[in-house]
């Protein structure tokens, strides 16, 4: 049977791995095999990270509400139970932005939800 090269089939698909490591450091961006296996791991890191910048999101939103709301005298947790017996429907993302843009549209938030955890 003749041996089979590859020809331009194998060339594609070599140039194609090292167009995605260009930028890595050393010979992950030059020699092919070291290059594939930094690709690889690349994009499953890629994959996590997808999901993992939802989470890092969040924990920043909370944190920011955290801190706006102990300067109100709240701790994160009793303004967000607060807010939610006062009726205030309001997201994370949308209360953290209001922490850190306009101090007193939030110590008004804070204080309906003090007010409604007291009554």
């Amino acid at each position: 049977m003749p041996r089979v090269k590859g020809g331009y089939v194998s060339r594609r698909r070599r140039k194609k791995v090292l167009k995605l490591a260009k930028g890595y450091f050393g010979s992950k961006h030059k020699l092919f095999k070291v290059a594939q296996q930094q690709v690889f791991k690349s994009l499953m890191y890629a994959y996590r990270d997808r999901r993992q910048k939802k989470r890092d999101f969040r924990k920043l939103w909370i944190t920011r509400i955290n801190a706006a709301a102990r300067m109100n005298g709240l701790s994160y947790s009793r303004m967000m139970h607060g807010l939610k017996l006062a009726g205030i429907d309001i997201n994370r993302k949308m209360l953290a932005e209001i922490a850190v843009t306009d101090a007193a549209a939030f110590a008004e938030l804070a204080s309906k939800a003090k007010a409604s955890l007291n009554a």
